[in-house]
């Protein structure tokens, strides 16, 4: 079999390893950061040393106020970005703080844990680890994004997760919308660029790229929330981007 995956093969076969670039995570968190004071943090499909959400939260600890940051990866102790999650054990990494007043997320200062299961975010242990957060952000597998939505939903988390933008269709997901348990992100819509693995087949060449050996694909993107967001008019803005939805799902 060819390693050469198409990405319609890959979401299939749940391998959908999109990695989210650093800007694009602060041109949206910077409109929530008096939300994360006193927070337990928890960015559960990524691995943590290499993951730009869990640099964000990291290198902003004290800043924000964090209380506490988890990440979890599933599988990958690979130090590079586009390692293929191949390593026998998962870990979670937990974060304190800064302990020697270099403002630098030192080795030292971050607890390795291993975990006894895959890593994946539907295991015992990783929801041992949701129910210790208050908010939930990362980029969730795409394949998988109504089943993680409905486990944040299950266990009532607040959360700032990133989607592929026809992820707003999905008759679940847009229920949760027309019901205001979910809304949109500031940064909701536009292409943004994510970077893939190596075997990804990005056959159209105006939504890939190559930057220093490492392969990007652009793709649409939605941003769905539940708190900590503070709108002054909920009620207005949703139904500002309730009219934004395709009309096939607004009558669905």
């Amino acid at each position: 079999m060819s390693k050469n995956l198409s990405l319609a093969d890959a979401k299939r076969n749940k391998k959908d390893e999109f990695y989210t670039q650093l800007p694009d995570i602060e041109k949206e968190l910077q409109h929530y950061q008096d939300h994360f004071k006193n927070k337990v943090v928890y960015c559960n499909c990524d691995d943590p040393r290499v993951s730009n959400f869990f640099h964000y939260f990291s290198y902003r600890f004290e800043h924000l106020g964090l209380k506490q940051l988890i990440t979890t990866c599933y599988k990958n102790q690979n130090m590079d970005l586009f390692s293929q999650n191949d390593a026998e054990q998962a870990i979670y990494l937990e974060y304190n703080g800064d302990k020697n007043a270099n403002k630098v997320p030192d080795v030292e200062e971050i607890g390795i844990h291993h975990l006894q299961s895959n890593g994946d975010f539907r295991s015992k242990e990783c929801i041992a680890l949701l129910r210790q957060a208050d908010i939930v952000v990362t980029n969730p597998p795409f394949s998988l994004f109504r089943e993680y939505v409905a486990q944040l939903i299950e266990y009532d988390k607040q959360f700032i997760i990133i989607g592929q933008q026809n992820a707003i269709t999905y008759k679940e997901i847009f229920k949760l919308i027309k019901a205001n348990q979910i809304w949109l992100g500031v940064n909701n819509g536009g292409t943004k660029w994510f970077g893939v693995q190596d075997h990804y087949d990005i056959k159209t060449l105006s939504r890939k790229k190559t930057i220093n050996g490492k392969k990007y694909f652009s793709m649409g993107i939605c941003v769905a929330c539940r708190e900590p967001f503070a709108i002054n008019d909920m009620e207005q803005w949703r139904d500002n981007h309730y009219r934004q939805l395709p009309n096939a799902v607004q009558g669905g």
